[in-house]
């Protein structure tokens, strides 16, 4: 595999250096992408350095992921409009040990094979290097007007509503810049890749070498993603998409990759799955022929959900997905936890009932119309029943007037109440 080439047809590359297609084709060469750590788990804006590296690995080359525990505490002033808060040691390597697991979902850390993928902290080898060394020993190789001709710089400064760039900002790229001659040292790294913003500051990296080292490094940048309305890609309404379940169910995932528009679908299932050409571009002709059925955001939302969480989680997001859309069953209504069952009824209309008056009993005309205005009147309510089109928590209720207690609670707290095929409640108790 040529890993210009299929980064190329997928649409990952914007700039790179002369020689890097033919430095790579001469044996395996190891490349490097920087992961900001403020944060214990990454979204899926990181998705496409993390995508370029497993390419890499695929391609037979040796990956490094370098954590930025040290550039992580400065901030990076490209496309940023303030300084980032500091972060503790401790919240560092804690924030490093989630990423490392994450990572290990794409990249081969393991085995004894000679591209095994390596996680680095340049926390590592900055916290000991003191102020006047690294600006004697790296400083006087890079002059000002080199670090003011950068894009980032040039942009931050000229922001007239910005008080300015910081000396800490100011130097980001020079610490960026003397990792990749570190990695280059001490590693055999001769590429850094990362997003098109990065470019100044790996360019810089590849002047240090070649003025300290007298070698050469190369460099390699991916478009920065966006959504087809010009909007910013991995942003909703509740923020970032997380890769940990903890801040993003499985359910939330899969169903903002569902969501997204065809156009996006067509360009993200090149960018975010390792699909061969030839099996994208038969789903992108499928998407055209049928696009009510929308084959590429269903297999775009299988597979990254699949690569970033398991086959399981897939299999219960769609699960949890025909619950609204589909003929599932009380079954699979019950299986579900109570985050996912909160994410999947999420803008239902939401009604609190008594858990004491459930516990002694009620009969279901007067808790859907008293207690829970779902009905307008009890006439309504008996002649839906009577025609099958009342449902709670996804049985037929064949009786206007069944008693309903505390036992018929999902997790103890909630009635999932169905008014025709698309009307739904949510009473919680209390």
């Amino acid at each position: 595999m040529n890993f210009v080439e299929e980064l190329q047809w997928r649409g990952m590359i914007q700039d790179m250096m002369p020689g890097t297609e033919e430095l790579l084709q001469k044996g395996m060469t190891s490349g490097y992408v920087g992961i900001d750590p403020t944060a214990d788990s990454l979204h899926i804006g990181h998705l496409v350095s993390i995508m370029i590296l497993k390419h890499f690995q695929r391609a037979g080359h040796r990956p490094i992921a370098l954590v930025g525990g040290a550039t992580g505490m400065i901030g990076d002033p490209s496309m940023k409009s303030a300084e980032r808060n500091l972060l503790d040691e401790e919240t560092l390597r804690h924030n490093q040990d989630c990423i490392k697991a994450q990572l290990a979902k794409f990249l081969d850390f393991d085995s004894d094979k000679p591209n095994a993928a390596k996680l680095v902290n340049n926390y590592d080898w900055m916290k000991n290097y003191t102020f006047l060394n690294f600006i004697r020993d790296i400083g006087k190789h890079i002059t000002v007007n080199y670090m003011m001709a950068k894009d980032s710089v040039k942009k931050r400064l000229s922001r007239e509503s910005e008080i300015g760039m910081s000396f800490t900002e100011f130097s980001y790229q020079l610490l960026q810049g003397y990792d990749f001659l570190y990695l280059y040292e001490h590693e055999g790294c001769r590429i850094q890749m990362g997003g098109a913003d990065q470019w100044g500051n790996i360019t810089t990296g590849s002047e240090l070498i070649r003025r300290m080292a007298n070698g050469e490094a190369f460099a390699l940048t991916c478009p920065l993603i966006t959504k087809a309305d010009g909007g910013k890609f991995g942003k909703t309404e509740s923020g970032n998409i997380w890769l940990d379940r903890r801040y993003t169910s499985p359910y939330k995932f899969y169903q903002f990759w569902l969501n997204v528009s065809d156009a996006d679908a067509a360009k993200y299932i090149k960018i975010f799955t390792d699909l061969a050409k030839e099996e994208i571009e038969a789903l992108i002709k499928e998407q055209e022929t049928a696009p009510h059925l929308r084959p590429l955001q269903k297999r775009l939302a299988k597979e990254v959900t699949i690569m970033v969480h398991s086959q399981e989680d897939y299999n219960a997001a769609v699960e949890a997905s025909n619950i609204l859309f589909g003929n599932s069953t009380s079954d699979t209504l019950k299986k579900l936890d109570e985050e996912t069952l909160l994410d999947v009824f999420k803008g239902v209309p939401q009604f609190e009932v008594s858990r004491d008056e459930l516990s002694s009993g009620i009969k279901a005309v007067d808790l859907f119309t008293d207690n829970a205005a779902a009905f307008a009147s009890k006439g309504e309510m008996r002649k839906l029943v009577q025609n099958g089109g009342v449902s709670v928590n996804k049985e037929k209720l064949t009786a206007f007037d069944a008693i309903i207690n505390s036992e018929s609670l999902l997790d103890g707290k909630y009635l999932l109440l169905q008014k025709g095929k698309k009307n739904y409640y949510l009473l919680i108790a209390k």
